[in-house]
């Protein structure tokens, strides 16, 4: 499950096509660095991805257990990064909408209409330079979209089940203290039951999420096709779009009126993000995939054994509550802890409307033109500076999303699920030792022996 900040997840294709790049001159050997990594941050999709899978990737292999256990971890963190990083801009923005439903408006109306997809309902509803026809052919058209790509949520949860699938594969196992090596290389014999029920499983579930998939994609063409010619698809298009909205609505209706909570549901979209006009992964959408995924590991698990399933909530709710929430409350929090210091002043401002913002990239060479005639220094010296108070800014979460989310967190899973399983053998043996057929000490396996208990 990824684990770095939302921001990073979310932004989809990149600004970096629009940055000035810096005079070689510019920067030092130490601000290079720094600006490496402030451009690494705010690249391409494809090298956000390369880093992230790695950066997230690393501390699961360090605290890996067994060739099993590697290859399956590595299986699910490159092709769950790629769900993330790809899927929306991929699918939402190159195969539906510029692509598949992009025709469905007339030749005259076409490029208005696909203009308006990226923006939001409201946007769409108060512009007064388009007519009502493409309004609704904007508004269905990306209802549509968001149906048709019901295949991102369903490959996250259905991902754990294929992880299961190409384990049991590649290396035979099935049960999860063997996968996990639990027993220190004193396997447990395989159960073919087991087996058959993880094969059986996985391949239901694979085939459940090719359908469900397909159904996506068959309704969401059809509302983009006719969407703009009904009320009631209209209001269907809205609701898919905001289903927090449709739902305060219809709890008010109700007459449960409060205020606090109709805020808060109508906050939940499912609708994308606006990368410049560009669709990328939305909020929604991303604790949607997040919650989804959470589950499919559970599920997924069960296949293989109490301690599967104990590790899966020991370990992902957190990433999901972290990747969902936690980056950007940190993010926030430590931004807000340095406004309050007046540490980088130059970078952390205050809006009229009391919101903290940091400048780009982009903007520091302008930035940097600026602070040196002011304080009668060199753009090169403000930049070198600048440079460096932006890496740390976003070096801090970007550490302690490594260390504590990655490193930390994999140890201490590992060791709890350790933990477990050798509880477990002890009380094993301890039921074993209190019944009539309990074995003698010549008996007893070494597994059991270790304990010191016989």
């Amino acid at each position: 499950m990824i684990t770095l900040s939302e921001k990073q997840i979310i932004n989809g294709k990149n600004r970096n096509k629009e940055y000035p790049s810096f005079k070689g001159n510019a920067l030092t050997a130490g601000a290079k660095v720094a600006d490496l990594f402030i451009k690494s941050q705010e690249n391409l999709s494809s090298t956000r991805f390369i880093q992230d899978t790695v950066t997230n990737w690393a501390p699961k292999a360090v605290f890996a257990r067994s060739k099993a256990d590697f290859a399956e971890m590595s299986f699910l963190e490159f092709l769950e990064s790629a769900i993330f990083y790809f899927a929306s801009p991929i699918l939402g923005e190159k195969l539906f909408r510029n692509g598949l439903f992009k025709n469905f408006a007339p030749e005259t109306i076409k490029k208005t209409v696909n203009e308006q997809i990226p923006k939001t309902i409201e946007e769409i509803s108060k512009n007064t330079t388009i007519t009502e026809e493409v309004k609704k052919r904007a508004i269905s058209t990306k209802a549509g979209i968001i149906l048709a790509c019901a295949a991102i949520p369903i490959a996250e949860y259905t991902l754990s089940f294929a992880k299961n699938l190409f384990t049991l594969k590649t290396f035979n196992k099935s049960n999860f203290n063997n996968i996990a090596n639990l027993d220190k290389g004193q396997n447990e014999k395989e159960d073919k039951a087991q087996q058959e029920r993880v094969e059986n499983n996985s391949k239901k579930q694979l085939k459940k999420a090719a359908i469900l998939s397909i159904a996506g994609v068959a309704a969401g063409t059809t509302l983009a096709a006719i969407g703009h010619k009904s009320n009631a698809l209209q209001k269907v298009s809205k609701t898919i779009i905001n289903p927090g909205t449709a739902i305060a609505t219809g709890i008010e209706k109700i007459g449960i009126k409060n205020n606090k909570l109709k805020n808060i549901l109508s906050k939940f979209s499912l609708d994308f993000a606006n990368d410049k006009g560009k669709l990328a992964l939305g909020k929604g959408q991303l604790a949607l995939t997040a919650i989804l995924g959470l589950f499919g590991y559970s599920k997924a698990a069960e296949d293989r054994g109490k301690l599967d399933v104990a590790e899966v909530w020991t370990r992902v709710p957190l990433v999901v509550f972290y990747t969902i929430f936690g980056s950007e409350l940190f993010e926030k929090g430590f931004t807000k802890i340095l406004e309050k210091r007046n540490k980088f002043p130059d970078l952390v401002k205050k809006t009229a409307e009391g919101k903290l913002i940091t400048p780009t990239r982009a903007e520091l060479p302008a930035l940097a033109e600026k602070l040196a005639k002011a304080k009668q220094t060199t753009p090169a010296k403000e930049l070198a500076r600048l440079t460096k108070e932006k890496a740390f800014i976003q070096g801090v979460p970007y550490a302690f999303s490594l260390l504590f989310m990655g490193f930390t967190l994999s140890a201490i899973t590992r060791l709890w699920t350790q933990y477990r399983y050798n509880h477990q053998q002890k009380e094993a043996l301890k039921d074993v030792l209190n019944t009539k057929n309990a074995f003698s000490i010549e008996e007893t396996p070494d597994i059991f022996k270790s304990f010191n208990l016989v």
